[in-house]
């Protein structure tokens, strides 16, 4: 059903792109103590997109399990970035807001190296924009599905 809109080159693009995200998250982060790792950045960047998400929205986003974004958010709550309280209109849900710190903690880390990987992909002649909006495109098309 999907396959007329992606190439075969798409696992290589992908595992290119794995591979730079890698080096440009541990180059930035210069390996310190207490700082966010690039899946806590994400987790926080989705985060900001759908609050307040519940968690189950979150593992959704994310394409990983309720349990695995539950114990990502641990460290989070208990570093003050993010608030997780019980939904007043669903006794067994939570909800997950950021908190000031969190975004701020977001927009300091998580946006610098997102605009890192852009240029170390653009850097590597990888199709970026192409990329983006395929990906923006296919996420479209799975949202409606």
């Amino acid at each position: 059903m999907y396959s007329d809109l992606v190439d075969d080159g798409l696992a290589d693009l992908l595992h290119r792109v794995v591979a730079l995200l890698g080096d440009a998250a541990r180059k930035h982060s210069g390996g310190q103590e207490g700082d966010l790792t690039y899946s806590q950045l994400r987790l926080l960047g989705s985060v900001e997109d759908v609050e307040p998400a519940t968690q189950h929205r979150l593992a959704q986003v994310l394409g990983v399990s309720d349990p695995a974004v539950s114990r990502a958010l641990r460290p989070l709550e208990e570093r003050g970035l993010v608030r997780i309280t019980q939904d007043p209109q669903h006794a067994r849900r939570r909800l997950v807001e950021l908190t000031s710190t969190g975004r701020a903690a977001y927009h300091a880390n998580g946006k610098p190296l997102a605009e890192a990987l852009r240029h170390a992909l653009q850097a590597e002649n990888f199709p970026y924009d192409r990329y983006l909006a395929d990906t923006l495109r296919l996420a479209e098309i799975l949202e409606s599905a």
